[in-house]
């Protein structure tokens, strides 16, 4: 499948790994940068989405996406990221990913704007009463980042892991280098992380990001190694 990624904002807490070993599929490890590893609330715009050879649709192909999502490796070292959840406000989109991709994606309402050089994402998940809130106001100049440094270790990520049917798979993504730049967080809401019954931590995000966006390539599930 062919999409865009676009007007995303990663907000970042440090979490404590073993309670992200514990919600993690048989045969994956934690991933840690140093001795530390990250639980990541990441909101964006899906543009453009479609399969190879055919054109985006109208209304169909454009959504918004929030997910909370930990970092891990499989049994050969590869290393990838396993989403809690994933929320978007296209009912098509959540059906199909969850047949087709085994992800837990939720329906939500949802709302991007950006006003004033500051993007805001509201998100209500289906059955529940609070509504998220993320704020965040890119600074600087995005640029690539360096293999080597957290902002590396957190953004440049080309695998995600899921299970079914008992069968550890691997997802795979291509995309060029994300541009990335540092955000002050104007808003931040734990309550996906909570949905999700994740421990929540009652602190602002250790790290905020954001990036204008990139094209991507997905690819269909194959086995991952446990």
């Amino acid at each position: 499948m062919h999409q865009r990624w676009d007007d995303l904002g990663f907000f970042h807490w440090r979490v404590d790994p073993a309670e992200v070993q514990r919600r993690l599929p048989r045969g994956l490890t934690v991933d840690c940068f140093g001795d530390a590893t990250y639980l990541g609330v990441v909101g964006f715009q899906m543009n453009a989405v479609r399969p190879a050879y055919l054109p985006p649709l109208p209304w169909l192909s454009y959504f918004n996406e929030l997910n909370v999502r930990v970092y891990a490796r499989d049994g050969s070292g590869e290393p990838g990221v396993v989403f809690l959840s994933l929320d978007c406000d296209r009912w098509p989109a959540v059906e199909i990913a969850r047949s087709q991709f085994a992800l837990n994606y939720q329906h939500a309402r949802m709302r991007h704007r950006c006003t004033a050089g500051t993007h805001t994402l509201d998100c209500r998940r289906r059955g529940e009463t609070e509504t998220a809130r993320l704020a965040w106001r890119p600074l600087g100049t995005p640029t690539v980042t360096a293999p080597g440094t957290l902002e590396f270790f957190l953004a440049e990520r080309y695998n995600f892991f899921t299970e079914k049917d008992g069968q550890l798979l691997r997802g795979q993504v291509h995309h060029a280098p994300y541009p990335l730049q540092s955000a002050e967080v104007v808003a931040w809401s734990e309550a996906p992380v909570a949905w999700d019954g994740f421990p929540v931590t009652h602190r602002p995000p250790d790290l905020a990001h954001a990036s204008p966006g990139v094209s991507i390539e997905a690819f269909s599930l194959v086995p991952a190694h446990a």
